[in-house]
């Protein structure tokens, strides 16, 4: 089963001013208006002088209602104004006219709103039907691999910026890959498309990490031959667990090495790091080395850009990551990514980079 990817939190979540449905005291308050206004009118003896509030009924109308509403809401604001139960100080001709045309500018605008509204829907589908194409949602279980993640891009309104990660079945064994790509949000999107193409292709041909990680720089290099000075270039982690066993291979290019979590013990594998990605090197020299680790039961290893290993503090302090995961060596695995999340926020409010974290552990008890 896919795990759906879920919203972004904190500062990345949509609000309706971005797009997202009305919250509900939108939609009531206008209403409440109009009945308050009324309710003000008929308790008290004495004419009161509050008439000119209905004509805010229409315009907040138009921010949750479409043009039926808002034209019923109107013409409740004018049966109140001119009904002489509610003497609302004996309005005159032009305020009545006054709060007609107010009431049916509210109902064209309220028109054009709405289909404003279905045309961004409709865009917003497309784009990200397209953005999930490019990054999809990975599965809670790839082969023996249980995985869990988080993907929270830096620009909003966004699902994919500039880091990609998968994880992959294939005939030499299940692949992984975390990275980051030069630069964040959609400018960086067309460089993750064609790095992800080639990383799934690799999974199917190429026999080890090494292999992988010379074709993904070789992408790079031939799409940075077709702009002039465009000098792409990505760091990833590579891991290439075995078809039989509970070895993994581990790589890493340019990017931080995997965390380990092995009980309540917590430490970054070392590892013989190659250069990043898109260099052109790969076909010189070997592009690292990679390590095998063996991998006891239970353990997890946790892979993450650098938007969380590099966020800061107010005070300018890098997020203490490994120090952090010691206290969260009791989270199951499908709560980690989430805890991780929550803590880097309350520890750097204002994280300006693309955040993924992508947690994985060896499951030989189920089907694979």
């Amino acid at each position: 089963m896919v795990e759906p990817r879920k919203a972004a939190t904190g500062g990345h979540r949509r609000s309706w001013l971005r797009g997202a449905p009305p919250p509900r005291w939108v939609r009531v308050l206008p209403v409440l208006l109009l009945v308050g206004v009324g309710a003000a009118s008929l308790t008290d003896s004495v004419p009161l002088d509050i008439g000119f509030l209905l004509g805010a009924v229409p315009p907040l109308a138009v921010l949750a209602y479409g043009p039926v509403a808002t034209a019923l809401l109107g013409a409740a604001t004018i049966v109140l104004l001119t009904v002489p139960l509610f003497h609302l100080n004996r309005p005159g001709n032009t305020d009545v006219f006054t709060l007609g045309f107010v009431a049916t500018l509210s109902v064209f605008v309220s028109f054009v709103r709405g289909r404003r509204d279905e045309q961004l829907d409709l865009e917003r589908t497309v784009a990200e039907t397209a953005q999930r194409a490019i990054v999809p949602d990975v599965r809670q279980r790839v082969g023996a691999v249980r995985c869990a993640s988080l993907y929270r891009a830096a620009e909003r309104g966004t699902l994919v910026g500039g880091d990609f990660f998968d994880v992959r079945p294939g005939p030499h064994g299940v692949r992984a890959v975390l990275g980051d790509v030069q630069g964040h949000g959609l400018s960086a999107v067309a460089t993750v498309a064609s790095v992800m193409g080639a990383f799934r292709e690799a999974v199917l041909d190429d026999v080890d990490a090494e292999s992988i990680a010379a074709r993904l720089d070789r992408r790079l290099v031939v799409d940075s031959a077709r702009t002039e000075h465009a000098e792409l270039f990505a760091t990833a982690v590579l891991l290439d667990f075995a078809p039989h066993g509970r070895e993994v291979r581990v790589l890493a290019c340019g990017h931080p090495p995997p965390v380990l979590l092995r009980g309540g013990a917590v430490s970054t594998l070392e590892l013989d790091p190659g250069p990043p990605l898109g260099l052109g090197i790969a076909d010189a020299i070997m592009p690292g080395t990679a390590t095998t680790l063996s991998l006891l039961p239970g353990d997890r290893l946790l892979l993450a850009s650098d938007g969380v290993v590099e966020a800061r503090d107010a005070s300018g302090a890098f997020y203490p990551f490994v120090e952090r995961m010691t206290r969260m060596t009791g989270v199951g695995l499908d709560r980690l990514p989430d805890e991780i999340w929550a803590d880097l926020s309350r520890f750097a409010p204002r994280i300006q980079d693309d955040v993924t974290l992508l947690v994985l552990t060896l499951d030989t008890s189920g089907p694979g």
